[in-house]
């Protein structure tokens, strides 16, 4: 049994249904607590950092019917800090002194393969 359900179906212009899913997309960039206004009526609703889709489109019976899915679960999920390997063999954690580091300038990170990281003399190589 469903906790709560909302559904509406109505007809709506191009442009309508556009303006639906531009509340639909902004909400889901803000993220939090977001409200959608559908129809006679505001749709208020927590949207979590993560969540999961799905995208469904058949063709049949003289229709074409395009479905967006999002889920997430309805209790907020904390993810727990990792635990160090002492905390779980019931060893006790001992504190070292620091040590003094030298400081290094920091190195780019690598590229990822693939025609997107090309260096600007690579680039300039292949026009």
């Amino acid at each position: 049994m469903k906790d709560l359900k909302f559904e509406q179906k109505r007809s709506l212009s191009r442009l309508e249904a556009a303006d639906q899913l531009s509340a639909l997309a902004e909400a889901l960039r803000q993220g939090g607590e977001a409200e959608l206004e559908l129809g006679s009526g505001t749709l208020s609703m927590r949207i979590p950092e993560e969540l999961r889709s799905e995208v469904e489109f058949e063709v049949g019976d003289g229709e074409i019917e395009l479905e967006i899915e999002f889920t997430w679960p309805t209790r907020r999920v904390r993810k727990a800090a990792p635990r160090p390997p002492e905390a779980e063999s019931g060893e006790k954690a001992v504190a070292k002194p620091a040590r003094s580091r030298k400081s290094t300038a920091a190195r780019p990170a690598p590229k990822a393969a693939g025609g997107a990281g090309k260096t600007k003399r690579a680039a300039s190589k292949s026009a």
